[in-house]
């Protein structure tokens, strides 16, 4: 308890008191269906609240018909929303848990049709966005009003669904910053020019609400220090609003980023490649102009991060929101002292905000459990202990392990490896992805808590699996690199072809002309190009699709794109590998067929895909046993589909 004193000391904001420093921010979910919070959603909040979070602020509520920017945020328009905010409310109460709402109005940034149809987006002025490709049309006075109105009465409505306070978000080029900055505010009426006319809006909108809902109620703002756009708010015109908007709000949740632009939206969710913390030094400057609470997120996943953003003085709440998207129980584990029990996020951005651009409900590839709460949140318990035997040491054999251990089985952990860790061994081998690694560390302390057994360097064969008589087995023996040679690439013994696994792990040489074949689209053939060409290679990545890192999340693509533009990396796309002579590497246009040709190549590094590994399921076909296979040896995929059919595989037997 003492290395975390400040983390678990209550705070007050206004009137609501706060019992540690510990809060989630708001955050998309997909879950809400009909623009109403529903039962997964309340399950989602309640298992953060009952594994400590101080305070909860739900994910963004429209205050106008023309804030659905997707087609699953919650509506704050109507009464239809104030049951279910009552339901988490009452859900999390219990824990001690405070429950704030976001109030929300996108502006230009809408991302997703209703119907099919491109909607109108409504702005300040007629100035498009850069992510999206939305040209707005320009708000009218009588709109503003409206919209201002939507805010004060949307409050009303968490106010009386039990909320204890509202985020205004002003964050990311929403609405209000869209008011605040001058690129984007063209307006020559009392809402534009000048400074004082450009916050006016924000300002109106702050006392609209506290006119509707009293004293009591917290009313804060969340705001991007600096967009990390060309276009976007800088720190010293954010600073100056917030100096400027002191004496109406509450407090102030910093963050960076934008919407509006590639570079900008990466640090909605910035991925592994971001440093811990890195918005602190803005929340410092902040917390030394204002009088109200300061509150900070970005990339802060450990409770020891942070403690010392706390005791430096720089915030006065801390963000871990993805942190117990991994780890629901973090806060409870890190208070008891139990910091080797935590499961830390490692920001790989793949099923959290992954899942929501994709449309799905958010979770989490370590702890899939996380938005499947009502499905897997509790253990089942079991009628009589099994032996089982699991084959394969990656993140879904370990999955499956701690599971099954956990629920009171008998189980044998075997890898026939040094290691547990599978392919995320590799993984966390390339740049700026030595964080993945954490997966392998959390897994494994899973397993030792549920009290497996583990056997490395153990190969399981149909005669292990006979000696040792278990129950069940399941086989999570995971996959190969599929050679160019079993891909039918012509020419592979005249030239230079290596594996991606045989590159990342130092065990060829290269050359300094090198042509990366990448059939997967995804952080293998990225990582492989960021790696040589740091090491001085000339890389020309060739990727059989529309765009290198297609198949991986589009914050963790579009900042590794700008690395590797940095490098002075060449990326080919729609181009499929044909053939190798000699020095020359040839290439198909995906859609053409007309040849891309490659000169002066010393070598080329094949990704491409990978085959599973069956001989054990081979082996086992005639054995009169229960037999589950998971994972890449069921067909290669990624760690995520591994360790969620771990889950699977062991939640019922």
């Amino acid at each position: 308890m003492t290395a975390l004193a400040q983390l678990f000391q209550p705070f007050t904001i206004r009137n609501c008191r706060i019992k540690n420093r510990i809060f989630s921010t708001g955050h998309d979910t997909t879950m809400p269906t009909k623009g109403v919070p529903n039962e997964p959603l309340i399950a989602y909040h309640k298992a953060r609240a009952e594994g400590g979070a101080g305070l909860i602020i739900m994910q963004v509520a429209g205050v106008h018909e023309t804030a659905r920017y997707t087609s699953h945020l919650i509506m704050a328009t109507s009464d239809d929303c104030v049951p279910g905010y009552r339901a988490v409310v009452d859900a999390c109460k219990p824990y001690g848990t405070r429950i704030f709402g976001q109030l929300f109005h996108p502006g230009r940034e809408i991302m997703e049709s209703q119907d099919g149809t491109a909607p109108v987006a409504y702005a300040p002025s007629a100035v498009p966005n850069e992510r999206f490709h939305v040209m707005p049309r320009p708000l009218s006075k009588r709109m503003i009003k409206e919209i201002v109105d939507g805010y004060a009465s949307a409050a009303e409505r968490l106010q009386r669904g039990g909320l204890d306070g509202v985020e205004i978000v002003a964050s990311h080029g929403y609405l209000p910053a869209q008011f605040l900055n001058e690129r984007t505010n063209q307006r020559t009426d009392e809402y534009g020019g000048s400074f004082e006319n450009r916050l006016r809006f924000t300002r109106e909108v702050a006392l609209a609400i506290r006119a509707k809902v009293g004293p009591d109620m917290v009313i804060g703002l969340r705001i991007s220090g600096d967009d990390k756009d060309y276009n976007g708010l800088q720190e010293r015109e954010s600073l100056a609003a917030i100096e400027t908007l002191d004496d109406v709000m509450d407090y102030f949740n910093v963050i960076a980023g934008s919407s509006a632009s590639f570079g900008g939206a990466v640090h909605i969710a910035p991925p592994m490649a971001f440093a811990n913390g890195y918005v602190a030094p803005f929340a410092a400057t902040v917390k030394a102009k204002v009088k109200a609470a300061v509150l900070v997120a970005g990339r802060i996943n450990q409770p020891q991060d942070a403690e010392k953003i706390l005791a430096s003085g720089s915030a006065d709440l801390i963000g871990m929101t993805r942190a117990m998207i991994c780890d629901p129980d973090m806060p409870k584990k890190a208070e008891a002292g139990k910091l080797d029990d935590i499961r830390a996020c490692i920001g790989c951005n793949q099923a959290c905000i992954g899942h929501f651009h994709a449309g799905y409900p958010i979770s989490c590839i370590q702890h899939p459990e996380t938005g499947r709460e009502l499905t897997y949140g509790t253990r089942k318990p079991i009628a009589r202990p099994k032996k089982i035997l699991i084959a394969g040491g990656g993140p879904g054999g370990m999955k499956a392990a701690a599971v099954a251990s956990e629920r009171g089985h008998e189980v044998i952990l075997c890898e026939a490896g040094e290691r547990l860790g599978g392919q995320a061994l590799i993984a966390q081998m390339l740049p700026s992805r030595a964080e993945f690694g954490g997966i392998i560390t959390n897994l494994t302390r899973e397993v030792q808590l549920g009290g497996a057994e583990i056997r490395t360097r153990t190969k399981v064969t149909r005669a292990f699996v006979e000696a040792e008589r278990p129950d069940a087995v399941i086989i999570a023996t995971g996959a190969r690199p599929r050679s160019a040679l079993s891909a039918g690439v012509e020419g592979v013994e005249s030239g230079h072809v290596v594996s991606a696994w045989d590159v990342i792990r130092d065990q060829v040489n290269i050359g300094s002309s090198v042509v990366i074949a990448d059939w997967r689209c995804d952080w293998i053939g990225m990582g492989l190009a960021e790696k040589l060409a740091r090491a001085g290679c000339r890389v020309r990545l060739c990727v059989d699709g529309y765009m290198a890192g297609q198949r991986i999340h589009q914050y963790v693509r579009d900042h590794w794109v700008g690395e590797l533009h940095k490098l002075n990396v060449e990326i080919v796309p729609y181009a499929r590998l044909y053939g190798v002579d000699g020095d020359t590497a040839y290439f198909q246009h995906a859609t053409s067929n007309e040849p891309i040709i490659f000169d002066a190549v010393d070598t080329v590094v094949a990704s491409l895909g990978h085959e599973r590994q069956s001989e054990l399921e081979d082996e086992l076909a005639s054995w009169d046993g229960d037999i589950r296979i998971i994972g890449d040896c069921l067909t290669p995929r990624t760690a995520e589909e591994a360790v969620l059919e771990g889950l699977k595989a062991t939640a019922e037997i």
